[in-house]
């Protein structure tokens, strides 16, 4: 019952990842004494309703709050006022007697305040990691996953590094001539899902004389009114005008820097928690022999041209350094 409710949350939040700058992506579940779900729902814009007030506006809706029992949340509930109420305050409105947490809130500032104030007003609070199923660590992953680029954020003020890096089955990134990819469609849609939850996309200067590359999100939905950064690497000013402007034209913020390191700074401190690197093999090397990154997402053409890709993904461990 609880392991299915955060696969639920899992999924919602999911959905949102890219739209929810500078904060995380949250979802959240509510379930009766028996375990029937009531309402479910995610964050979806900085500003907008959080998940919890969200599912709890929805059993409102339904005439159902005074059968809330159980509230499931990806993240643990703030207590603190910004542009939106404090979700605690919203909980406490209802009669839910257990609350269960995915994870800790990781802003240094604020982390165990929704947990330790539910708990001091009677609600019995329990942790995903303690949760008695098999489901439960993968659930957990996935949530740390979830909210990795925001967790960054608000303790380096750096965001999330995601690499992109295909390669043919030669293990060359060069396309034939006269081809832009050499991709499946379902390594394609997956470059795209990468693209639509990336807050900025920095590439080279290489990679724009070579391709002209568009950067926009095709192969799905985008979020309605997302604008991206744009980070284009060019010690050398050889990036033309009219690529920049065209950029500009799709709804890009453009800007030409000199080093990623402070690329990456200057994107931290415009709320940014993700970026994608799509660029070519010299500085896809460099900044993966490097300290920047967090997440590689290796996409490999397939020996066998009748099977799918391969993709892996690796990640940085804790200990390193960012």
């Amino acid at each position: 019952m609880i392991a299915a409710a955060f696969g639920y949350a899992v999924e919602l939040a999911s959905q949102w990842q890219g739209a929810t700058a500078p904060n995380p992506p949250v979802a959240c579940v509510l379930l009766d004494a028996s375990g029937e779900t009531l309402a479910a729902a995610a964050h979806q814009r900085a500003g907008g309703p959080h998940a919890e007030a969200l599912a709890v506006s929805q059993c409102r809706a339904n005439d159902t709050v005074h059968r809330i029992h159980t509230v499931v949340v990806t993240l643990e509930p703030c207590n603190h006022t910004g542009r939106t109420p404090a979700c605690t305050g919203v909980i406490l409105q209802t009669p839910a007697r257990h609350i269960w947490i995915g994870a800790r809130d990781p802003n240094p500032l604020v982390a165990g305040g929704g947990g330790n104030y539910l708990a001091h007003a009677g609600r019995s609070g329990h942790a995903l990691a303690d949760l008695d199923d098999p489901a439960a660590p993968k659930l957990a992953e996935a949530v740390t996953r979830l909210i990795a680029p925001f967790a960054k954020h608000v303790t380096t003020g750096k965001p999330w590094v995601t690499v992109k890096h295909a390669l043919d089955r030669d293990g060359s990134m060069i396309p034939p001539a006269g081809q832009k990819t050499f991709t499946s469609d379902a390594s394609l849609d997956l470059a795209h899902q990468l693209r639509k939850r990336a807050d900025a996309v920095i590439t080279g200067s290489g990679t724009i004389l070579a391709d002209a590359p568009q950067f926009t999100v095709r192969r799905l939905p985008d979020f309605p009114g997302k604008r991206r950064h744009l980070v284009i690497l060019d010690r050398r000013g050889r990036v033309p005008p009219s690529y920049v402007e065209a950029a500009q034209a799709r709804g890009f913020l453009v800007s030409i820097e000199a080093d990623l390191a402070t690329a990456l700074t200057e994107l931290g401190q415009a709320g940014c928690l993700e970026v994608l690197v799509e660029a070519g093999a010299e500085l896809t090397q460099s900044i993966l022999t490097s300290p920047l990154w967090d997440e590689h997402v290796l996409i490999r053409q397939h020996p066998d041209p009748t099977a799918d890709d391969r993709v892996t993904v690796r990640y940085r461990t804790n200990s390193e350094p960012h």
